[in-house]
């Protein structure tokens, strides 16, 4: 560890935006089955956002994919910056820039209807966990977000943070594996368009410049493979999933969720203490209601006065809908999205 009192305060990341008045924000964190590099250009890449993510939320609607037009600002050793927008506007509303190793930052400057700057960001503190995983801390926030979205509970909200990196993960899973089986730098393999992928060139290219001194990458003219096979942890569900898993929070003997990376439950759940504390919950109350809908429904068969039948009758029909409640809140934190085609 370094000497505390040698530490540079000025080095630290600064994101200006949070502190502005009326900035609403919100985070999560997520681990993924794909490297770095991989999970670094998704997130550059602003033009897959209408398709891919068509409905996941109001603004991502594919009716409203088209060309994008992109400048490059900045260019060092750290990393890169620019401006984007849409190429049938010619104003430049949404800057990107990413700094080396960890952070990219993709923020938006508008005027809304009354003449007031509003801001909005997309912060991504990335990290490799491993050979073909990556780690993620997203943060949302903009000065439009809605005072009643604070009452919405951060473990939903995370839902769909889920759902969005599930949409993708096939495509990236596999893209990984193609760059390992291939051997050839993404110039040969990828097809990179001037109006979606400027940034996915500017990262590898950088990647060319700066990648002799990473255990590998794939840069757009140059790579370097890993030294060696990548050491997998994930096991097939069942009884000795404890015995196969390398560490000891990814499952217990006849867990229900197996060690598998691209598992909602060990991609998101076991890193998150809102959703770890609504599933735990939502699993006391499974057994509290069925217990409670089982003895009132007992009740209500040995009542011999119609009133107190009713009452139990009642009861038992309310804990059912409770128990139905919470074994559809359990399964929709812990399940994977699944497009409708492959279902």
């Amino acid at each position: 560890m370094a000497d505390r009192s040698t530490a540079d305060p000025k080095k630290l990341p600064w994101f200006d935006h949070y502190s502005k008045p009326g900035f609403r924000d919100f985070s999560a964190v997520h681990e993924l089955p794909y490297d770095h590099s991989i999970l670094l250009e998704n997130l550059m890449d602003p033009a897959h956002i209408p398709i891919s993510h068509d409905g996941t939320d109001p603004s991502s609607k594919r009716e409203n994919a088209q060309p994008l037009a992109f400048e490059v600002t900045e260019r060092t050793p750290r990393g890169f910056a620019g401006r984007w927008g849409e190429a049938s506007n010619a104003t430049f509303a949404n800057t990107l820039r990413f700094e080396a190793p960890c952070v990219l930052r993709n923020d938006k400057e508008s005027v809304d209807k009354d003449g007031n700057q509003q801001y909005s960001s997309a912060l991504f503190l990335c990290r490799p966990s491993g050979q073909g995983k990556s780690m993620l801390i997203v943060r949302f926030g903009s000065t439009q977000f809605n005072s009643r979205l604070g009452l919405i509970p951060n473990w939903v909200i995370h839902q769909t943070s889920n759902t969005v990196f599930e949409q993708d993960m096939g495509f990236l899973s596999s893209q990984n594996e193609i760059l390992l089986r291939k051997k050839v730098p993404t110039k040969d393999l990828y097809l990179n368009l001037r109006s979606c992928d400027t940034w996915v060139t500017e990262y590898r290219r950088w990647l060319d410049k700066v990648g002799h001194g990473m255990p590998y990458y794939f840069g757009h003219q140059t790579f370097c493979l890993p030294q060696s096979s990548a050491l997998l942890e994930e096991a097939p569900a069942g009884l000795v999933t404890s015995k196969a898993s390398s560490v000891p929070t990814k499952g217990v003997l006849g867990t229900l969720h197996a060690p598998d990376p691209t598992n909602r439950y060990f991609r998101h759940v076991i890193h998150c203490k809102e959703c770890r504390t609504a599933l735990k919950n939502f699993q006391a109350g499974k057994k509290i209601l069925l217990a409670s809908g089982c003895f009132s429904a007992g009740l209500a068969l040995l009542s011999t006065q119609r009133q107190w039948r009713v009452l139990f009758l009642v009861c038992a029909f309310l804990s059912s809908a409770g128990f139905y409640v919470c074994s559809n809140s359990v399964n929709w934190i812990t399940t994977n999205f699944v497009r409708s085609h492959r279902r």
